[in-house]
């Protein structure tokens, strides 16, 4: 009696390992020149296996991801996971001459690295020159096997990948921009998983239709892949109300009329006394030290240098969290007041408003060099970036792994 209670504990415990088995998945990303139609023209572009956008990566919490990248293409290239904390694989994380040096022509990388703590869409794309332009995809993390979903699981997931595209090549449009120092041409078409919207010519009719039952949940996993643009989705509901509607019937709730006559806020929004000498970029490679384990607090404050602008600040290797955002000149004293320290978002991309700031927090718990950036890719050419050295902690959990053999030389 007790040798069997043995075998049935042995093959619970074998049957509780298996159900939260992690797993390692393989692929190979060939990047290559493709020759792909666009607004009643065919161009050639780079793409992964041949693939616009790139394939989606499906994998869960805990897994582990190689992922083999031959590049066959005529540019140097680096592949950024975007939002994967990298923990103590910083040399995966993809930034060209930040974690790594590019892989040339004719050249190959594996980049290897384990998903710990994270779930949710995320995505990856290049991170050389204007390549990301057409090289990306979805990168989905789903729960592990033993583990639910936070909601109710869906009937189906739809990713939808948000995009731009040039007649033009990316990379030389860039590159005349840099050339003359001038602004560069922006895209022809806005797409929506590759596919220019309905109203470009040559387009597809329903560029995407995704097709449920009622009643039936679905997810879609909407993420910004363009290049220069914050895109914005609305949700257009068959049932909803017009204002005059609302008006006519009388009906509560739908609008109010209180909308202030003057700015509840003033000051100067659009500051033209700012001193040119803070146009010029400083030619030096510096970075901020931080010491492992350290709480760091970033102040993000918009400007009127050039033009104020919303600006996608993205943080390689961490989560933090968003303590506050508001308007105008950030003020220490008065502005600490505004921190939500009870439950703040926790994000890897914050949109800092339009003159005004916004206020992150992380914990430096991943060593290495790790990049900081605005995600529009004009804006990172003209320099709005900078980059945190996170030093070792103690001991091999809490230290950088040493590179891969096979890390790309300059």
């Amino acid at each position: 009696m007790a040798s069997s209670g043995l075998l049935l504990f042995l093959g619970c415990l074998a049957s509780a390992l298996l159900a939260g088995a992690t797993k390692v998945h393989h692929h190979e990303f060939i990047v290559q020149e493709t020759p792909v139609k666009r607004l009643c023209e065919e161009h050639n572009i780079i793409t992964v296996n041949g693939q616009f956008p790139g394939p989606t990566l499906e994998v869960r919490e805990g897994d582990t991801l190689v992922v083999n990248v031959v590049n066959q293409a005529q540019y140097n290239v680096t592949i950024h996971w975007h939002g994967i904390r990298q923990f103590r694989t910083g040399w995966a994380d993809g930034p060209e001459f930040v974690t790594q040096c590019p892989i040339k022509p004719g050249g190959s990388y594996k980049y290897r690295f384990t998903i710990e703590g994270q779930e949710g869409t995320l995505w990856w794309h290049a991170h050389s020159s204007w390549l990301r332009a057409t090289v990306y995809g979805a990168l989905i993390i789903r729960p592990r096997e033993d583990k639910p979903y936070p909601f109710d699981k869906p009937a189906r997931e739809v990713p939808i990948l948000l995009g731009e595209w040039w007649n033009a090549n990316p990379v030389e449009v860039i590159r005349e921009a840099q050339r003359t120092g001038g602004a560069p041409n922006v895209s022809d078409a806005f797409t929506v998983n590759g596919q220019p919207g309905d109203l470009y010519n040559c387009s597809r009719q329903d560029t995407t239709a995704i097709s449920v039952k009622p009643g039936e949940t679905a997810l879609l996993r909407f993420i910004n892949s363009a290049l220069n643009h914050e895109l914005f989705v609305s949700f257009v509901f068959p049932k909803a109300t017009s204002l005059l509607h609302a008006h006519y019937y009388d009906m509560p709730g739908v609008y109010t009329t209180d909308f202030p006559a003057n700015p509840p806020v003033q000051f100067d929004y659009t500051a033209q006394n700012v001193s040119q000498s803070l146009w010029q970029p400083i030619p030096a490679t510096k970075l901020y030290k931080l010491r492992f384990g350290s709480v760091v607090q970033v102040v993000l404050q918009d400007t009127s240098i050039v033009t104020p602008e919303n600006h996608p600040i993205h943080l390689h290797g961490y989560d933090f969290y968003i303590l506050a955002e508001g308007f105008g000149n950030y003020d220490a004293e008065k502005d600490a007041a505004k921190f939500n320290l009870e439950n703040p978002p926790q994000r890897n991309t914050v949109a800092v408003p339009v003159n005004g700031w916004a206020v992150i927090r992380f914990r430096a718990d991943n060593p290495g060099v790790w990049l900081m950036h605005c995600h529009l890719d004009v804006h990172i050419t003209w320099g709005l970036a900078m980059a945190f050295l996170v030093e070792d902690g103690y001991g091999e959990l809490q230290s950088l792994e040493a590179p891969p053999v096979d890390l790309p030389m300059c």
